[in-house]
Protein backbone atom coordinates (compact mmCIF):
# COMPACT_ATOMS: atom_id res chain seq x y z
CA UNK A 1 0.00 0.00 0.00
CA UNK A 2 1.77 3.11 -0.80
CA UNK A 3 -0.52 5.20 1.24
CA UNK A 4 1.47 3.66 4.24
CA UNK A 5 4.67 3.88 2.79
CA UNK A 6 4.44 7.63 1.95
CA UNK A 7 3.10 8.47 5.38
CA UNK A 8 5.67 6.18 6.88
CA UNK A 9 8.18 8.90 4.66
CA UNK A 10 6.34 12.02 6.06
CA UNK A 11 7.39 10.60 9.32
CA UNK A 12 10.78 9.55 9.26
CA UNK A 13 11.38 13.06 7.25
CA UNK A 14 9.64 15.86 10.16
CA UNK A 15 10.43 13.59 13.27
CA UNK A 16 14.26 13.68 11.85
CA UNK A 17 14.59 16.81 11.15
CA UNK A 18 12.79 17.87 14.52
CA UNK A 19 14.77 15.76 16.80
CA UNK A 20 18.03 15.39 14.19
CA UNK A 21 18.42 19.04 13.27
CA UNK A 22 16.07 21.08 15.01
CA UNK A 23 17.27 20.14 18.99
CA UNK A 24 20.38 18.66 18.56
CA UNK A 25 21.63 22.14 17.06
CA UNK A 26 19.92 24.32 19.69
CA UNK A 27 20.37 21.55 22.78
CA UNK A 28 23.61 22.02 24.51
CA UNK A 29 23.77 19.17 27.01
CA UNK A 30 24.98 20.63 30.19
CA UNK A 31 25.62 24.47 29.36
CA UNK A 32 21.65 25.98 30.50
CA UNK A 33 22.83 29.26 29.37
CA UNK A 34 23.85 28.23 25.64
CA UNK A 35 20.49 26.05 25.24
CA UNK A 36 18.34 28.88 26.82
CA UNK A 37 20.53 31.60 24.30
CA UNK A 38 19.65 29.21 21.62
CA UNK A 39 16.23 28.36 22.21
CA UNK A 40 15.82 31.98 22.13
CA UNK A 41 17.29 33.00 19.71
CA UNK A 42 15.89 30.42 17.33
CA UNK A 43 12.29 30.98 18.88
CA UNK A 44 10.37 30.04 15.76
CA UNK A 45 12.58 27.27 14.26
CA UNK A 46 12.15 25.59 18.30
CA UNK A 47 8.24 26.01 17.52
CA UNK A 48 8.36 24.42 14.88
CA UNK A 49 10.27 21.46 16.02
CA UNK A 50 7.23 21.43 17.94
CA UNK A 51 4.55 21.35 15.63
CA UNK A 52 6.49 19.21 12.95
CA UNK A 53 6.73 16.16 16.06
CA UNK A 54 2.71 16.67 16.11
CA UNK A 55 1.92 15.93 12.75
CA UNK A 56 4.67 13.31 12.87
CA UNK A 57 2.93 11.40 15.81
CA UNK A 58 -0.87 12.23 14.55
CA UNK A 59 0.24 10.56 11.01
CA UNK A 60 1.80 7.51 13.09
CA UNK A 61 -1.51 6.67 14.51
CA UNK A 62 -2.97 6.28 11.07
CA UNK A 63 -0.36 4.50 10.03
CA UNK A 64 -0.94 2.08 13.25
CA UNK A 65 -3.87 1.10 12.16
CA UNK A 66 -3.31 0.59 8.52
CA UNK A 67 -0.15 -1.67 9.48
CA UNK A 68 -2.54 -3.29 11.30
CA UNK A 69 -4.77 -3.81 8.68
CA UNK A 70 -2.23 -5.31 6.26
CA UNK A 71 -0.67 -7.43 8.38
CA UNK A 72 -4.06 -9.18 10.53
CA UNK A 73 -4.14 -12.15 7.90
CA UNK A 74 -1.17 -13.14 8.94
CA UNK A 75 -1.78 -12.77 12.93
CA UNK A 76 -4.33 -11.21 14.26
CA UNK A 77 -3.80 -10.86 17.96
CA UNK A 78 0.07 -10.38 17.34
CA UNK A 79 -0.66 -7.48 14.68
CA UNK A 80 -3.04 -6.01 17.10
CA UNK A 81 -0.88 -6.03 19.93
CA UNK A 82 1.89 -4.44 17.51
CA UNK A 83 -0.71 -1.62 16.58
CA UNK A 84 -1.68 -0.79 20.21
CA UNK A 85 2.15 -0.59 21.07
CA UNK A 86 2.97 1.91 18.06
CA UNK A 87 0.19 3.50 19.08
CA UNK A 88 1.16 3.92 22.86
CA UNK A 89 5.23 4.88 21.79
CA UNK A 90 4.40 7.99 19.79
CA UNK A 91 0.85 9.13 19.08
CA UNK A 92 0.48 8.86 22.89
CA UNK A 93 3.70 9.22 24.87
CA UNK A 94 5.42 11.20 22.39
CA UNK A 95 2.73 13.90 22.22
CA UNK A 96 2.39 14.12 25.90
CA UNK A 97 6.10 14.49 26.01
CA UNK A 98 6.08 17.46 23.96
CA UNK A 99 4.61 19.13 27.03
CA UNK A 100 8.52 18.94 27.86
CA UNK A 101 9.48 20.76 24.41
CA UNK A 102 7.18 23.59 24.74
CA UNK A 103 7.80 24.30 29.07
CA UNK A 104 11.43 24.29 27.89
CA UNK A 105 10.31 27.62 25.69
CA UNK A 106 8.73 28.71 28.55
CA UNK A 107 11.30 28.72 30.60
CA UNK A 108 14.25 30.02 28.49
CA UNK A 109 11.71 33.13 27.56
CA UNK A 110 10.82 34.20 30.84
CA UNK A 111 6.96 34.92 31.04
CA UNK A 112 5.69 37.19 33.90
CA UNK A 113 4.49 34.31 35.43
CA UNK A 114 7.87 32.70 36.17
CA UNK A 115 9.09 36.23 37.72
CA UNK A 116 10.12 34.60 40.83
CA UNK A 117 12.97 32.61 39.47
CA UNK A 118 16.39 34.32 38.54
CA UNK A 119 17.56 33.89 34.83
CA UNK A 120 19.90 31.09 36.32
CA UNK A 121 17.07 29.16 37.69
CA UNK A 122 15.19 30.08 34.34
CA UNK A 123 17.96 28.66 32.24
CA UNK A 124 18.81 25.47 34.26
CA UNK A 125 14.67 24.98 34.19
CA UNK A 126 14.73 25.05 30.53
CA UNK A 127 17.82 22.07 29.98
CA UNK A 128 16.06 20.50 32.61
CA UNK A 129 12.97 20.52 30.72
CA UNK A 130 14.42 19.23 27.65
CA UNK A 131 16.42 16.39 29.60
CA UNK A 132 13.06 15.26 30.69
CA UNK A 133 12.05 15.02 27.03
CA UNK A 134 14.70 13.06 25.72
CA UNK A 135 14.43 10.82 28.59
CA UNK A 136 10.39 10.95 27.41
CA UNK A 137 11.74 9.76 24.13
CA UNK A 138 13.56 6.91 25.55
CA UNK A 139 10.44 5.96 27.52
CA UNK A 140 8.28 5.41 24.35
CA UNK A 141 11.69 4.13 22.33
CA UNK A 142 10.66 1.07 24.57
CA UNK A 143 7.45 0.60 23.26
CA UNK A 144 8.29 1.45 19.71
CA UNK A 145 11.14 -0.91 20.17
CA UNK A 146 8.76 -4.06 20.86
CA UNK A 147 6.50 -2.96 18.18
CA UNK A 148 9.18 -3.24 15.54
CA UNK A 149 10.42 -6.76 17.13
CA UNK A 150 6.55 -7.66 16.56
CA UNK A 151 6.51 -6.28 13.37
CA UNK A 152 9.28 -8.12 12.19
CA UNK A 153 7.62 -11.40 13.07
CA UNK A 154 4.75 -10.47 11.01
CA UNK A 155 6.58 -9.69 7.88
CA UNK A 156 8.34 -12.98 8.34
CA UNK A 157 4.89 -14.57 7.76
CA UNK A 158 4.08 -12.70 4.66
CA UNK A 159 5.08 -13.12 1.45
CA UNK A 160 7.30 -9.64 1.69
CA UNK A 161 11.00 -10.62 1.66
CA UNK A 162 12.28 -11.85 5.07
CA UNK A 163 14.84 -9.38 4.94
CA UNK A 164 12.42 -7.32 5.67
CA UNK A 165 11.10 -8.76 8.82
CA UNK A 166 14.89 -8.87 9.87
CA UNK A 167 15.65 -5.52 9.69
CA UNK A 168 12.88 -4.35 11.82
CA UNK A 169 13.41 -6.93 14.18
CA UNK A 170 17.08 -5.81 14.56
CA UNK A 171 15.59 -1.88 14.61
CA UNK A 172 13.39 -3.18 17.35
CA UNK A 173 16.34 -4.77 19.22
CA UNK A 174 18.16 -1.02 18.80
CA UNK A 175 15.47 0.95 20.27
CA UNK A 176 15.73 -1.20 23.61
CA UNK A 177 19.56 -1.41 23.72
CA UNK A 178 19.09 2.35 23.59
CA UNK A 179 16.66 3.06 26.20
CA UNK A 180 17.39 0.29 28.78
CA UNK A 181 20.91 0.96 28.10
CA UNK A 182 20.72 4.67 28.81
CA UNK A 183 18.85 3.64 32.04
CA UNK A 184 21.48 1.38 33.26
CA UNK A 185 24.50 2.09 31.61
CA UNK A 186 24.51 5.89 32.05
CA UNK A 187 27.86 6.63 29.87
CA UNK A 188 26.91 5.02 26.83
CA UNK A 189 24.53 7.32 25.18
CA UNK A 190 26.82 8.34 22.19
CA UNK A 191 27.49 4.79 20.49
CA UNK A 192 23.87 3.48 21.40
CA UNK A 193 22.28 6.50 19.42
CA UNK A 194 24.36 5.38 17.05
CA UNK A 195 23.31 1.64 17.38
CA UNK A 196 19.78 2.67 17.44
CA UNK A 197 20.57 5.04 14.39
CA UNK A 198 21.80 2.35 12.33
CA UNK A 199 19.47 0.00 12.96
CA UNK A 200 16.22 2.31 12.86
CA UNK A 201 17.46 3.11 9.34
CA UNK A 202 18.37 -0.43 7.80
CA UNK A 203 14.71 -1.42 9.43
CA UNK A 204 12.46 1.70 8.84
CA UNK A 205 13.53 3.31 5.58
CA UNK A 206 13.71 -0.48 3.93
CA UNK A 207 10.59 -1.32 4.74
CA UNK A 208 9.19 2.06 3.41
CA UNK A 209 11.31 1.82 0.39
CA UNK A 210 9.71 -1.52 -0.29
CA UNK A 211 6.04 -0.04 0.49
CA UNK A 212 6.66 2.60 -1.91
CA UNK A 213 8.01 0.88 -4.68
CA UNK A 214 5.91 -2.10 -4.84
CA UNK A 215 2.76 -1.55 -3.24
CA UNK A 216 0.69 -3.62 -1.17
CA UNK A 217 -3.01 -4.86 -1.45
CA UNK A 218 -5.43 -4.23 1.24
CA UNK A 219 -7.11 -7.68 1.79
CA UNK A 220 -3.51 -9.71 0.73
CA UNK A 221 -0.17 -9.00 1.15
CA UNK A 222 0.78 -9.36 -2.68
CA UNK A 223 2.91 -7.57 -4.50
CA UNK A 224 2.11 -5.37 -7.51
CA UNK A 225 4.48 -6.68 -10.54
CA UNK A 226 7.37 -3.88 -11.41
CA UNK A 227 6.48 -2.14 -14.60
Amino acid sequence: MRQTGLMYLLVIVLAGFSQGYIRSSLIVPEDALATSINIVGAEGLFRLGLVLDLIAFLLDAIISIWLYRLFRPYGETLALTAMVLRLLAHPAIGSLNLLNHYLALQAALVPDFLAGFDANQLQSMSLLFMEAHRIGYLIAGVFFGLHCLLLGLLLHRSPLPGLLGTLMILAGIGYEMESFGDFLFPGNEEWLALVVGVTAVLGEVSLTGYFLKKGLFTNKLKVDEVK
